[in-house]
């Protein structure tokens, strides 16, 4: 049982930043039993005895959050309220009330837009936790609006080092629009601000990894596929596709250096740390009602069917299903990417580690609808053989296309190995520090 939230308890949990609260009242034992509340949380309290005062207060120095008595003498709360939301509307705004005054209750909220309102007496517990919640909420807007001027600042320094990427961005904006519309059809809740936060959060994950453009969207559109496919409704199938749009946010806080390293190399505090942006990516999404499917399906996205898989090592059917499918098209892109293997993958050879964890790594029903919907896995060619580049002989002819870390195509498919060729693929991966595997037929083979 959790344990019960008590004055002492609040004041310890107050945040360290010194948020400026402003208290209007006529009576002055009020406003001295406000100030002597807030102080002990560590809060910086100004007072003013009337509405007047309260605004003239407000001209002086900006405040976080206003508390105001609702029967005041010359100008009641209700309309000193309204001026606060008017003339200074990122203030947060709470009335305070002894009397049972519906209408005027009912006109502050009208007016003044009010957070919250409290009745006198009041519970100090009651009114220092709904305080904290308000300025909490209101931070959670300043951050959401400081991210998306970070976003903004970003791109226009990406387009002046670049102007060839404007086409790109366009591209991707409409794209990401065209998202946009078919979320908003599916769920009429999703309005219009939910959305751009969510299209931030995207964008400042793959900011910080070149290579991972676009990711967070193929994932999420080949897990919405395999849903559907699997028949989920239409809510679990969003569902699935916003988790899928937001799996890697937890990211946000590794470093570069974690970022760049292949899951298959990281050992000790990097897999660790690694581990950890599951229940991160879950605790950042929580606080939104629309979100928190989709977070708990974030959580579990690293699962294993076997129950070998992180945070909590569940397994088989107590993983939910959207999360399985999260699984399976999560590492099927990043096999693709380079993100799980230290060299990228081609399509076919991704699928067919995708095969062969079914029933251990993925679930196998969801292998089986990945499957319907991208078809069986090819047969390797006859003859074909896996060599590394210092094992090539001339004579070889290459049975798959030659690819470079970045995804460049080196060398096409059927292209026949002489001398001079096997000597460039070598100086290449030495030139990179990487081992190429090549896919051959031996000389008479």
């Amino acid at each position: 049982m959790s344990e019960p939230l008590t004055t002492a308890r609040i004041v310890d949990e107050a945040p360290a930043a010194p948020w400026r609260l402003l208290c209007v009242d006529d009576e002055p034992n009020i406003l001295s039993a406000l100030r002597r509340l807030f102080r002990q949380g560590g809060y910086d309290v100004v007072v003013a005895g009337s509405g007047a005062e309260g605004l003239q207060r407000m001209e002086e120095g900006s405040f976080d959050l206003v508390i105001s008595d609702m029967r005041m003498p010359e100008m009641d709360g209700a309309r000193f309220l309204e001026q606060v939301r008017r003339r200074w509307p990122d203030t947060v705004r709470i009335l305070l009330t002894g009397y049972a005054d519906i209408s005027s209750t009912v006109e502050a909220i009208n007016k003044g837009e009010i957070y919250r309102y409290l009745s006198k007496p009041w519970n100090d517990d009651d009114v220092l936790l709904t305080v904290r919640q308000a300025l909490e909420r209101q931070a959670l807007e300043r951050e959401k609006l400081r991210l998306e001027a970070l976003t903004r600042r970003q791109n226009d320094e990406l387009r002046e080092l670049n102007a060839s990427l404007e086409a790109k961005v366009e591209a991707r904006t409409a794209e990401l629009r065209r998202a946009h519309d078919s979320l908003a059809a599916a769920n009429e809740k999703l309005k219009t601000s939910f959305l751009t936060s969510i299209k931030v959060f995207t964008n400042l994950i793959e900011l910080r990894e070149g290579a991972l453009a676009g990711h967070s969207r193929r994932v999420a559109d080949l897990a919405r596929k395999i849903a559907n496919t699997l028949g989920l409704s239409p809510r679990e199938a969003q569902d699935v596709f916003l988790a899928g749009l937001l799996h890697d946010i937890g990211k946000i806080g590794l470093s570069d250096h974690l970022l760049a390293k292949p899951v298959t190399q990281m050992t000790g505090d990097d897999l660790g740390q690694y581990r950890k942006h599951p229940l991160r990516g879950e605790q950042s999404l929580m606080a939104l009602e629309e979100l928190r499917v989709a977070a708990k399906l974030v959580r579990a996205h690293h699962e294993r069917f076997d129950g070998k898989g992180y945070p909590d090592g569940v397994s088989g059917l107590e993983i939910p299903i959207g999360a399985r499918i999260l699984a399976l098209a999560n590492d099927y892109d990043g096999l693709q990417l380079g993100l799980l293997t230290p060299r990228r993958l081609p399509p076919e050879e991704a699928k067919k580690l995708i095969v062969e964890g079914r029933g251990r790594r993925y679930d196998p029903q969801v292998v089986d609808a990945f499957l319907a919907l991208t078809g069986s896995v090819e047969r390797a060619p006859a003859g074909e053989i896996a060599v590394l580049a210092s094992e090539l002989k001339p004579g070889a002819v290459l049975t798959r296309d030659l690819v470079s870390r970045d995804g460049v195509l080196l060398l096409a498919a059927d292209y026949l190995l002489d001398a001079r060729l096997i000597r460039q693929i070598q100086e290449h991966e030495a030139s990179e520090g990487v081992r190429l595997t090549v896919y051959i037929r031996p000389p008479g083979g």
